[in-house]
């Protein structure tokens, strides 16, 4: 019985976050109202607060979602250049196909413009990228002239840039394109000539792989 009330526990709080995403993907945080999260998960208010205390509590568990898009990380024993490459079309992909991903990254630009911006988010990144280019530039597949942690944060600004141009512009249609473009441009400025041909700018086919997120 108590196993099958966690069961239904989790059930109900997994469609909170879900209707959560399908909210602040249209509205935003500001233009969201927690009867709109009801409104879309299908629950009453009173199973929305047993789980979330808040709007924002809400806010938070989705932006930190995010990062499951690079929880298969650990398992890659020598993790490199293409390691990045196919984190920033797994991330498109994520963009393009799963609402909860998308409201997260949302959340994460809306609160980075608040009064007190938030850059953990964006820190997080850095450091998952640094971690990937320190032992691609110790292999030589990255000019050891380079600044790897600058790199780093120009490939996580470049890439926010980017997806948020092509939700504008495209509604994502064209991220992938457009990651793939960032790759051809920066490859040859960051690579030693001869170890180019080893990397795939448009990212291996596991990159485009669905992420279990929830």
């Amino acid at each position: 019985m108590a196993r099958a009330r966690q069961e239904r526990a989790e059930i109900t709080r997994q469609a909170i976050l879900t209707g959560a995403a399908t909210a602040f993907d249209v509205s935003g945080f500001d233009g969201t109202s927690l009867s709109d999260v009801v409104k879309h998960a299908g629950v009453t208010k009173g199973a929305l607060y047993f789980h979330f205390p808040s709007k924002e509590a809400l806010a938070r568990t989705l932006m930190d979602e995010q990062f499951q898009v690079s929880e298969h990380l650990s398992a890659i024993e020598e993790p490199g250049l293409q390691t990045v490459i196919d984190l920033t079309h797994r991330m498109a992909h994520g963009l393009r196909t799963d609402v909860r991903i998308r409201a997260g990254i949302r959340l994460v630009i809306e609160f980075g413009s608040f009064t007190n911006p938030d850059p953990t988010p964006y820190d997080t990144w850095i450091d998952t990228c640094r971690n990937c280019l320190t032992p691609a530039q110790e292999r030589g597949d990255i000019h050891p002239s380079l600044d790897v942690r600058a790199l780093s944060t120009l490939l996580v600004a470049a890439f926010t840039g980017i997806q948020v141009t092509s939700h504008v512009r495209t509604r994502r249609e064209d991220l992938h394109t457009r990651v793939t473009d960032l790759w051809n441009f920066l490859l040859p400025t960051i690579v030693p000539a001869q170890r180019i041909d080893s990397f795939l700018p448009t990212g291996t086919p596991a990159a485009t792989q669905p992420t279990a997120t929830h």
